[in-house]
């Protein structure tokens, strides 16, 4: 699924930067209103269960990633795109 043409952009493009940045900051909010849910969801099930849901770990875990790569874009630490224009972030440790 992963276009290398798509997922990293050619250096010297900074209006197509400039947008897919502003972009990739919307989706940055997003993803972290996302991740208080998923904390919040987390809690609960701790408090009601003593443990935590595994599946609730992944995509919190996951999510993590994916908000490195979108902050890893965004201050220019690299060029490739995150998702969309690259696969989700695996939730492998």
């Amino acid at each position: 699924m992963t276009n290398t043409a798509l997922a990293t952009l050619p250096p010297r493009k900074l209006p197509m930067r400039a947008l897919l940045m502003l972009l990739m900051c919307l989706t940055f909010q997003l993803a972290v209103w996302v991740l208080i849910a998923v904390a919040v969801l987390q809690l609960g099930f701790a408090v009601f269960s003593d443990e935590p849901n595994p599946r609730l770990q992944a995509v919190g875990r996951s999510l993590g990633r994916y908000l490195g790569q979108i902050a890893g874009f965004v201050s220019f630490a690299t060029e490739t795109l995150p998702f969309p224009f690259s696969d989700w972030p695996s939730t492998k440790v």
